[in-house]
């Protein structure tokens, strides 16, 4: 039964479109109006890695590809919605530092007719999951190149509510953008800060009260070890892998899917403050520090090594994770003489490594530890509150929850 005064339509009857202009590449300039193609949208918004430009000299044949903050605009191609920033019929807004640019081939401008539906409302439709499955079941191509057509696009039907109720949802649902926009930038700046305070304190740039004294560079290898405990009992240990961001997570929550082997007596055992690297992926950052209270096991392709007693395994792992250490790894990695690409740890335990006294290690590990409990908690309350924003969008856009109208 529809909730009193709301009504289905298709999305063709609701908005009006225009398809992107094909222009042509070999005009491309460096400067001039902006063009918008499929690669510069991202999943939510238009980056700006690589812009192309035209010549544009007024003319009024472009006008009607001319596109203004806060303008809707969807891809017809691209790759199946399983991959978020590359999908086919995915809906991004045009921020207010694109306004004026011109739309391209492959994209479609919605735009709302506001008899039927309020902007706000028209975007949260065309973001929602419905509309993604929906996408999902009609896309037609190859595993790499799938398109749908706008036929199918307009026969998408949405529940309406009345407009005025759609205002009072849309300003409902602001409130919570605001909240998740002001997270979003205390997160951004508080691993800004912890990015500089690393590249302080972890090149000695900048001491904390109390530490002098000169740094003593050693080789990884004369302060710690490699470990090799094979899982020849077979217990049930949680197998981890590592991720270039997140270190070691759990493989099977984390990637929604077994991803290892069934036959798990030749992973090795990895304990507490030990850290581990697949031998042939360190270079892109995938190394982590092994932080559960348990033993849990990894690949037989990982390396995994334990710090001896004059080394700190968090102040050295905060090292390793560094940019600048990943460029050496990826070094070591190109000049290995295995042929496979692999960073063995004879090779691995010759890097060099700049280590104050092991109270001053602590001393800073500690702070960094502090500095990513922040982190933790902001990116907690981030997905707290878009989670809630989503149950919420779900309940008003469905009628299961009506707001009152003035």
């Amino acid at each position: 039964m529809l909730p009193e005064g709301w009504k289905y339509a298709n999305l063709g009857e609701i908005i009006s479109h225009r398809k992107g202009h094909p222009f042509k590449s070999n005009t491309y300039k460096t400067h001039g109006t902006r063009v918008i193609r499929i690669s510069d949208t991202t999943s939510n918004s238009i980056h700006s890695l690589n812009p192309v430009f035209i010549k544009n000299n007024g003319s009024k044949k472009l006008d009607e590809f001319t596109l203004k903050h806060g303008d809707i605009i969807l891809t017809t191609v691209g790759s199946k919605p399983h991959l978020i920033d590359s999908m086919v019929g995915k809906a991004v807004r045009i921020p207010e530092e694109i306004d004026g640019a011109l739309l391209n081939q492959n994209l479609v401008k919605i735009s709302p007719n506001d008899k039927f539906i309020i902007s706000d409302i028209l975007f949260l439709y065309l973001k929602s999951r419905n509309f993604i499955t929906y996408i999902s079941d009609l896309v037609r191509g190859n595993a790499n190149q799938v398109s749908i057509s706008l036929k199918d696009i307009f026969t998408y039907r949405v529940l309406l509510p009345p407009l005025s109720e759609q205002k009072k949802i849309a300003a409902i649902l602001s409130t919570w953008d605001r909240a998740i926009e002001g997270t979003e930038k205390l997160l951004t700046n508080s691993q800004q800060q912890k990015k500089a305070l690393m590249q302080q304190l972890l090149t000695g740039k900048k001491r904390l009260p109390g530490f002098t004294g000169e740094w003593k560079k050693t080789n990884i290898g004369n302060i710690a070890k490699e470990i090799s405990i094979r899982n020849k009992t077979r217990k049930n240990y949680p197998v981890i892998s590592c991720t270039k961001t997140k270190g070691f997570v759990d493989s099977l929550s984390f990637f929604n899917k077994k991803v290892y082997s069934d036959d798990l007596s030749g992973y090795k055992i990895i304990s507490r403050n030990q850290i581990g690297f697949p031998s042939n992926h360190v270079e892109e950052g995938s190394i982590g520090l092994q932080n559960l209270h348990d033993d849990a096991i990894v690949s037989p392709i990982y390396t995994v090594f334990s710090m001896e007693e004059n080394a700190d395994p968090l102040f050295v792992f905060a090292v390793l994770k560094t940019d600048h250490y990943r460029q050496i790894f990826a070094a070591a990695t190109n000049s290995s003489v295995d042929r496979r690409g692999s960073l063995r740890w004879s090779a691995f335990s010759q890097i060099k490594i700049n280590l104050p006294s092991l109270r001053e290690q602590k001393t800073i590990a500690s702070v960094l530890a502090t500095a990513d409990e922040e982190i933790t908690a902001l990116e907690s309350d981030l997905s707290r509150l878009r989670q809630e924003k989503k149950a919420l969008m779900q309940q008003l856009l469905t009628g299961k929850r009506r707001v009152t109208v003035d």
